[in-house]
């Protein structure tokens, strides 16, 4: 007996499987990868670059090739830095053999703590502390990230530690994988915009997991913010542009991941908190 829903359902779940299939396996044969900027390479060299990074692992224990990680996991810093190099080793001239051989010496060696300072504009950014500090410390970061909600509270300990010495300056770097980052960035560039920049910033990052429109309005509401402005430039999307050009910034800048810290245009590298960061700033004053 022929039953049309049953032939129905089984022709969805062939086609969720064959979605999910290609899912899997699209890092073997994708022309593009998340993150990854391809558009200065000639055609031989792009693709002399998706070889090696569909054959070489990230380190960064996920027991994937790197652009399989790339993919998979979108907001893994390693493999965006990993794949950013042999980008940059090919666009120097070097042979797809060179550039592999210094990959692997690339991602044996652990990154500096601070790296060689990049220009950062921050004119009319958000910030916290004396506007002549002698140490501005600019942060890239996604409001649904758990990790950049963490670093909220240690950012304040490095501000109360060093009050005349220290400025923080924030950028917004909403990742794809969190669905309702770039929304909660367009809102604290809106909230920024009547004066309540960091009372709105608190409330998401202490609510990280329940970002959404509504709990956003609502809490606009809270600090006082006049709603039929916030409304309408939520919806008329009035920051949308301004959120991708400090998502380019930070690209440029070498943002792989969030949260990322920058000490005068220094890159830190490693978990952003007071112990491992007073010292760093310490040495900073020195100079």
């Amino acid at each position: 007996m022929y039953d049309r829903n049953v032939t129905v359902k089984r022709a969805g779940l062939l086609l969720l499987l064959a979605v999910l299939c290609f899912a899997e396996e699209a890092w073997q044969t994708a022309a593009t990868l998340p993150g990854v900027d391809l558009s200065g390479l000639s055609p031989a060299a792009q693709k002399a670059a998706l070889a090696i990074l569909r054959s070489e692992g990230c380190n960064c224990g996920c027991n994937q090739k790197i652009a399989e990680c790339r993919m998979k996991d979108q907001s893994c810093g390693t493999s965006r830095r990993l794949a950013g190099f042999v980008i940059q080793e090919l666009n120097a001239g070097k042979s797809a053999e060179v550039a592999r051989a210094d990959l692997h010496k690339f991602a044996a060696e652990p990154p500096p703590v601070l790296e060689k300072p990049v220009k950062l504009s921050i004119a009319g950014d958000p910030m916290k502390g004396p506007a002549d500090a002698r140490v501005t410390v600019v942060e890239f970061s996604d409001f649904q990230c758990p990790y950049c909600a963490i670093a909220v509270g240690e950012a304040n300990k490095l501000l109360q530690k060093f009050p005349k010495d220290v400025r923080l300056v924030f950028k917004q770097f909403p990742l794809d994988i969190h669905s309702q980052a770039a929304m909660a960035a367009e809102a604290a560039l809106a909230a920024q915009a009547q004066g309540k920049f960091w009372e709105l910033h608190d409330r998401m990052y202490a609510n990280y997991r329940a970002i959404s429109a509504p709990r956003i309005l609502a809490w606009g509401q809270e600090i006082g913010l006049d709603m039929n402005r916030f409304r309408a430039d939520l919806t008329g999307r009035k920051y949308a542009a301004r959120v991708a050009a400090e998502e380019q910034e930070g690209e440029k800048a070498g943002v792989e991941g969030t949260p990322t810290f920058f000490l005068n245009g220094k890159r830190f590298n490693g978990v952003f908190d007071l112990e491992t960061v007073a010292p760093l700033v310490a040495e900073e004053l020195k100079h």
